[in-house]
């Protein structure tokens, strides 16, 4: 939604609106929306004390955390941006050479297992639980500075056990797709 010719007052009401509705929108994708530089957004975002997506995106996640009965924060393998307990999550996970194998530069499994993993036991409501199954499946190579996101939902649930499928992200291109069988025990 394109807009032109608005006054500075309605703008900078419009766009506190548009991040409290869409925390994870861009400067560059406000700016266009408001047809607007780039560096007068962020002096509105200034001005109205909103802080930068990045930030933006860690406060989100914190809220998160607090829901989560499994897991501690900092074991979640990304930022934990969105969670329904019982039903859907998601995280994102930023790789950097750290992630990577030397040679290739390719991001090594482990790391995207671990953010799948630690999503599937985040979602699902339980105080313990443990991967029963995973059937894994790695669709494309990831790169080291590739942003992944994750997208996790309980599919089903039956007695003590969560069907969680997760699907991997790089630039809407799926990279990764895991179904796993989860188990909850009570401590």
């Amino acid at each position: 939604m394109r807009q032109k010719g608005i006054s500075k007052k309605e703008r900078l009401a419009s766009l506190s609106d548009r991040i409290k509705a869409d925390p994870f929108l861009t400067d560059e994708e406000i700016s266009d929306s408001f047809n607007v530089s780039i560096q007068t957004i962020r002096l509105d975002r200034l001005e109205l004390g909103i802080p930068e997506l990045r930030e933006r995106i860690k406060n989100v996640a914190e809220e998160n955390y607090s829901k989560v009965r499994s897991l501690q924060g900092k074991e979640i393998m990304g930022e934990l941006v969105d969670l329904n307990l019982g039903m859907s999550g998601i995280s994102i996970l930023e790789t950097d050479s750290s992630f990577a194998f030397e040679k290739t530069n390719v991001v090594k499994g482990q790391y995207i297992f671990a953010q799948a993993e630690s999503l599937a036991i985040a979602v699902i409501d339980a105080s313990v639980a443990l991967i029963g199954v995973a059937n894994i499946k790695y669709k494309n190579p990831v790169f080291s500075g590739d942003k992944l996101i994750a997208k996790a939902e309980v599919v089903r649930t039956r007695a003590n056990k969560y069907f969680v499928w997760v699907f991997i992200k790089v630039k809407q291109v799926e990279v990764f797709r895991g179904k796993f069988i989860l188990v909850s025990f009570s401590k």
